[in-house]
């Protein structure tokens, strides 16, 4: 495993954390839905487990807020990171890793916040696990895109 191997994992992470971003909020724009307060939750829930004091009434909201936004990137970065480590530095083929990179985001994030007892997937509806899906499968799909893109072309035998 070579350094550039790790850092081309942690670009696509964080490519596809982006295009997850873009997907939720256009979710958020077409249905005119209001942002999930589960990630601040979760920033105030591991703030509070570290016994880290995040200041008064406001200041505390909007440091929630901000750590829970850099917690999904943290997230979707390791997942690529940890993506990178199994693919020891080849291309892969893409449906099967945008659906593993998908899939191992939606678990690392949707595990966290069961575990915070932030939320409790088994109660969602239906459109509650749609939008949680489908920026994922965005996420793996981006993700695993650039991270091809960033491999060497592989040489042909002839």
């Amino acid at each position: 495993m070579r350094a550039t191997d790790v850092t081309d994992g942690a670009i696509a992470g964080a490519v596809g954390s982006t295009a997850l971003n873009v997907v939720t909020y256009l979710d958020m724009a077409f249905r005119a839905r209001p942002a999930s307060s589960t990630p601040d939750e979760a920033a105030g829930r591991l703030a509070g487990a570290a016994h880290l004091d995040m200041g008064p009434g406001p200041k505390a909201t909007n440091r929630r807020s901000g750590l829970g936004a850099l917690l999904g990137y943290a997230t979707g970065i390791g997942v690529g990171v940890g993506f990178a480590l199994l693919a020891r530095g080849r291309r892969q083929p893409l449906a099967a890793a945008g659906g593993l990179l998908g899939a191992g985001a939606m678990t690392m994030t949707d595990g966290s916040l069961t575990v915070l007892k932030v939320t409790d997937p088994r109660t969602w509806r239906r459109s509650d696990w749609l939008a949680d899906i489908v920026p994922h499968l965005v996420y793996g799909m981006a993700a695993a895109a650039t991270w091809n893109r960033l491999r060497p072309p592989t040489k042909r035998r002839g």
